[in-house]
Protein backbone atom coordinates (compact mmCIF):
# COMPACT_ATOMS: atom_id res chain seq x y z
CA UNK A 1 0.00 0.00 0.00
CA UNK A 2 1.22 3.57 -1.06
CA UNK A 3 2.57 5.63 2.16
CA UNK A 4 -0.75 8.15 2.38
CA UNK A 5 2.41 11.07 3.59
CA UNK A 6 3.13 10.19 -0.35
CA UNK A 7 -0.43 10.79 -2.10
CA UNK A 8 -0.69 14.22 0.18
CA UNK A 9 2.67 14.98 -0.59
CA UNK A 10 1.49 14.78 -4.69
CA UNK A 11 -1.44 16.36 -4.22
CA UNK A 12 0.27 19.74 -2.23
CA UNK A 13 2.49 19.78 -5.47
CA UNK A 14 -0.21 19.56 -7.68
CA UNK A 15 -2.09 21.96 -6.10
CA UNK A 16 1.16 23.87 -6.48
CA UNK A 17 0.39 23.96 -10.12
CA UNK A 18 -2.94 25.68 -10.16
CA UNK A 19 -3.49 29.21 -10.72
CA UNK A 20 -3.69 31.62 -7.98
CA UNK A 21 -6.72 32.71 -8.67
CA UNK A 22 -8.33 28.98 -8.18
CA UNK A 23 -6.19 28.50 -4.80
CA UNK A 24 -9.50 28.81 -3.13
CA UNK A 25 -10.46 25.76 -4.22
CA UNK A 26 -7.14 24.05 -3.51
CA UNK A 27 -8.20 22.60 0.25
CA UNK A 28 -11.35 20.96 -1.65
CA UNK A 29 -8.59 19.71 -5.10
CA UNK A 30 -6.23 18.69 -2.45
CA UNK A 31 -8.85 16.14 -0.57
CA UNK A 32 -10.50 14.92 -3.53
CA UNK A 33 -7.83 14.26 -5.23
CA UNK A 34 -6.60 12.55 -1.89
CA UNK A 35 -9.53 10.43 -2.09
CA UNK A 36 -9.48 9.44 -5.93
CA UNK A 37 -5.51 8.75 -5.67
CA UNK A 38 -5.93 6.17 -2.41
CA UNK A 39 -8.63 4.42 -4.59
CA UNK A 40 -6.96 4.43 -7.11
CA UNK A 41 -3.80 2.70 -5.77
CA UNK A 42 -5.41 0.73 -3.61
CA UNK A 43 -7.18 -0.99 -6.68
CA UNK A 44 -3.55 -1.98 -8.33
CA UNK A 45 -3.16 -4.15 -5.44
CA UNK A 46 0.34 -3.09 -4.61
CA UNK A 47 3.27 -4.80 -2.76
CA UNK A 48 5.30 -2.95 0.31
CA UNK A 49 9.07 -2.94 -0.33
CA UNK A 50 9.97 -5.08 1.75
CA UNK A 51 7.48 -7.77 0.52
CA UNK A 52 8.95 -7.36 -2.86
CA UNK A 53 12.69 -7.72 -1.36
CA UNK A 54 11.27 -10.97 0.45
CA UNK A 55 9.91 -12.17 -2.69
CA UNK A 56 12.99 -11.38 -4.72
CA UNK A 57 14.97 -13.11 -2.23
CA UNK A 58 13.07 -16.79 -2.22
CA UNK A 59 13.31 -16.74 -5.91
CA UNK A 60 16.91 -15.85 -6.33
CA UNK A 61 17.50 -18.73 -3.40
CA UNK A 62 14.87 -21.16 -5.89
CA UNK A 63 16.75 -20.34 -9.14
CA UNK A 64 20.13 -21.20 -7.41
CA UNK A 65 18.58 -24.52 -6.36
CA UNK A 66 17.21 -24.80 -9.53
CA UNK A 67 20.49 -24.50 -11.38
CA UNK A 68 22.48 -26.76 -8.82
CA UNK A 69 19.42 -29.45 -10.25
CA UNK A 70 20.09 -29.07 -13.87
CA UNK A 71 23.67 -29.60 -13.37
CA UNK A 72 23.53 -33.03 -11.28
CA UNK A 73 20.99 -34.08 -13.71
CA UNK A 74 23.39 -32.75 -17.01
CA UNK A 75 26.14 -34.95 -14.28
CA UNK A 76 24.35 -37.90 -14.09
CA UNK A 77 23.22 -38.09 -17.39
CA UNK A 78 26.80 -38.28 -18.88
Amino acid sequence: MLDPQKIDELATALNRLVPESLREAGDDFKANFRAVAQSWFDRLDLVTREEFDAQQAVLARTRQKLDELEKQLAEASE
